[in-house]
């Protein structure tokens, strides 16, 4: 627990108000009374002059009273303002700078101790020379009033001189009490705040911008105990092959006012500590040293983790790939037996066995399929994949693809339309790419939308851009899907779906795309269907800023 323990001296304008300036305003009105008394009794106080000047003796302190109560500092200068203008009146009243109420020259003096302030010391003893300058001026160039007789010039200088005497000794006390109170407290604070700095978990320390300590606080960490020394140069708490970089350190924090480092430790090279400085002001450099040892293996761990993560995935790439390769071999085989025996080129087979024969080479078909997206993957991942790009209409490409997937859906039930734009969309783009991005979003459609649904697949040029947008009205995918959709074996949909592919279509498409300089965006609701719209930058400007705008057509494939 933190304690507020206020700097503030005891009793000054902002807190509460200074008891001890009431009482001595207090009793400068009692010992002045009282010496009013006795003149009265003896009786020698028999001039108006006289009670003029004592009068102006008790007018400050009857002030002081009330503007002592204040919190304001402006309250507390105009009391010493009001002592100084009384003690000059007081003083040319009764005969001057030699006459006997001179003494109360002092009373701002003595007014300003008894607030206990060094500032308002030093206001008070200006405030005091120059009433007695006033004094000594005003007897050289004006008609003063003649000093009192004797007896009463006696009297009135042993009240002024006593009415003094007490206000100062008791301001002086008042003034001692608060320094001694004020050098507890600061020694209490000093001391508590060593006792934080010496209870921090770090080492804190000051230094030169040349780089030698001056102090320092805190715990020394691992490998730095007995090193921190003033005068030692912060380099040398490093090992000999860290040093240039602490010393870089402290030029950045020079001139960019911070800067960050990591070193080993002289003392235990095989420890990681790290050093955090910044500018002061030029002449000084404060920072902290803490032990990093823990942080920086977690760093590497993390980093190792990172390269085997990638060592995996890249050998995962190549055994696919590898795998793939080697699968196509005999799979080509396969299908070119099966295709002959399909078409009876060595003679007629029985039914049977041409439905057989028919349904390898379909299934043959499908395989090959996904390892061509394997391939197309693993390149893609290992950043071996080349676009070859060439200038075609995409209308053609993809009404090719549409007169593909015609079948499947037809098998389905479900209504595959086209919506293109009479005039051709020439581009200058990879062929196959294009159309495995339309295969692949066909495709997806159809698998989700159920029969009697809609699946339309729009092609237009905006601009610079060609937009490829595929619509079904299909299942939709849940929002917690879409995030994943995308990555690389990633799907959607119930268990029976997600077994009728690899999760490598979408993926294909959004690489496809971005390596056109493209992007595919996906929009969907559970329920509402789903629209794939997938922008490359792929038009001919030359001829889409003459083109007309697009008219809808159905295709029908």
């Amino acid at each position: 627990m933190v304690e507020n323990v206020s700097t503030r001296p005891m009793g000054t304008p902002g807190g509460q108000p200074p008891r001890e300036l009431i009482w001595w305003h207090a009793t400068w009105l009692a010992v002045l009374a009282l010496g009013v008394g006795v003149l009265l009794f003896a009786p020698i106080l028999q001039t108006t002059a006289a009670l003029a000047a004592l009068a102006l003796g008790a007018a400050p302190a009857l002030a002081g009273l009330l503007l002592a109560r204040s919190r304001h500092v402006a309250a507390h200068s105009l009391i010493l303002f009001n002592w100084g203008a009384g003690g000059v009146l007081a003083a040319l009243l009764t005969g001057g700078i030699a006459g006997p109420m001179a003494v109360w020259h002092l009373a701002p003096l003595a007014a300003a101790a008894a607030m206990g302030r060094i500032d308002r010391l030093a206001l008070g003893t200006a405030i005091s020379l120059a009433a007695i300058c006033v004094s000594l001026l005003a007897g050289v160039t004006l008609s003063l009033p003649p000093p009192p007789p004797y007896d009463l010039a006696s009297g009135l200088g042993a009240v002024a001189i006593i009415t003094t005497a007490v206000g100062l000794g008791l301001a002086l006390i008042v003034l001692q009490r608060r320094v001694i109170l004020d050098t507890r407290r600061r020694a209490l604070m000093e001391a508590r705040l060593r006792e934080a700095l010496g209870d921090q978990p770090h080492l804190l320390i000051l230094a030169q911008p040349g780089g030698k300590l001056v102090t320092a606080w805190g715990n020394a960490p691992r490998g730095l105990k007995g090193q921190i020394l003033a005068g030692r140069h912060l380099s040398q708490l490093a090992t000999p092959a860290d040093r240039p970089r602490l010393e870089a350190a402290l030029r950045e924090a020079i001139v960019e006012g911070r800067s960050e480092v990591g070193f080993a430790p002289a003392g235990a090279p095989t420890l990681w500590h790290e050093l955090s400085l910044r500018r002061v002001n030029p002449q000084r450099l404060t920072g902290s040293i803490r032990d990093a040892g823990v942080q920086r293996a977690r760093e590497a761990a993390l980093d190792q983790a990172r390269i085997d993560a990638e060592t995996a995935n890249a050998g995962k790439s190549r055994f696919l790939a590898n795998m793939s390769h080697e699968l196509r071999t005999p799979l080509n085989a396969i299908m070119g037996f099966s295709d002959i025996m399909r078409q009876s080129l060595f003679g007629p087979m029985p039914e049977k066995y041409a439905e057989y024969s028919a349904l390898i080479h379909e299934s043959g078909e499908h395989l090959l399929e996904l390892i061509n997206d394997v391939l197309d993957m693993s390149k893609i991942e290992a950043e071996r994949f080349e676009l070859y790009r060439e200038e075609f209409d995409a209308r053609d490409a993809i009404s090719a693809v549409m007169r593909l997937m015609r079948g499947q859906a037809d098998r389905a039930g479900v209504s595959l339309r086209g919506l293109m734009p009479k005039e051709p969309l020439e581009v200058t783009a990879d062929r196959r790419a294009m159309k495995q991005i339309a295969l692949n979003l066909i495709s997806n459609a159809l698998k989700f939308t159920p029969k009697g649904g809609t699946v339309t697949v729009t092609a237009h040029a905006e601009g610079p851009m060609l937009e490829l947008i595929v619509a079904d009205s299909g299942t939709g995918i849940s929002a917690a899907d879409l995030q994943r959709l995308g990555k690389p074996f990633e799907q959607a949909g119930g268990a029976d779906q997600r077994a009728a592919g690899t999760g490598l279509g979408l993926s294909l498409v959004r690489a496809f795309a971005e390596l056109h300089g493209g992007e595919m965006a996906i929009e969907s609701q559970l329920g509402e269907g789903t629209t794939v719209t997938v922008r490359l930058p792929v038009m001919d400007m030359a001829e889409a800023e003459v083109e007309p705008a697009p008219h809808p057509e159905e295709t029908a494939g």
